[in-house]
């Protein structure tokens, strides 16, 4: 096997396995989805059990940064970091959930179940199909594709006009949901996108914040 093979199978692999470490990341955030219907039943415990969840990672990850593995949480937390995260706090699950709980809080029922929506199919298949099929890098957006941009606006736009049936409205938000996550936030865009859609949209429905 010549030096340029033997390269191109560690390159492969590696490609393969950023492929896959993005597919489990990004499985979380689909799951988020399921959420809005949880509350619709059961509202309270629902964030109960969210901010439980919160509070027991964060300690998990404050032990895992000591040394300390906990059984489970610290395996999937390892196989899901990204390379920035090495040897750091693994942001992300914090993130999504402090955004999904803010959302629950601020906004109405269907206004909260447009902004998660949003984090879970816009941002989570945006970073998913950036990874598959991005060729074109969007400047000072740290990576992020016009591939990945495109997927979350019609990611977007589908799951909000589902659930507000208002084309205008729904192409209002899959475009401002495609520039909150093409700005390069890390983390972050968990709570952004989720507050801020959801906020946008029970004002452009309702009128009001």
């Amino acid at each position: 096997m010549s030096k340029l093979d033997f390269k191109t199978g560690i390159y492969a692999v590696q490609y393969r396995n950023s492929i896959l470490k993005e597919l489990f990341r990004k499985s979380i955030h689909l799951c988020s989805a399921f959420i809005p219907t949880l509350l619709d039943f059961a509202y309270w415990p629902v964030i109960i059990l969210l901010s439980c969840a919160l509070i027991f990672y964060s300690i998990a990850e404050l032990l895992r940064m000591k040394g300390i593995s906990i059984p489970v949480v610290s395996k999937i937390t390892a196989v899901a970091a990204r390379k920035r995260d090495e040897n750091k706090f693994v942001l992300g699950p914090v993130t999504l959930v402090i955004g999904i709980l803010i959302s629950a809080f601020l906004w109405e029922p269907e206004f909260y179940r447009i902004g998660i929506y949003s984090l879970a199919f816009g941002d989570g298949l945006a970073s998913l199909f950036g990874k598959l099929f991005g060729r074109i890098p969007i400047p000072l957006a740290n990576g992020k594709t016009v591939a990945g941009s495109l997927t979350c606006f019609i990611a977007v736009y589908i799951s909000s006009f589902c659930v507000c049936m208002n084309a205008p409205i729904a192409l209002i938000l899959g475009v401002t949901a495609m520039l909150i996550e093409v700005i390069p936030m890390l983390d972050f865009d968990n709570i952004c996108i989720p507050v801020f859609i959801g906020g946008l949209s029970q004002f452009l429905i309702n009128g009001s914040f």
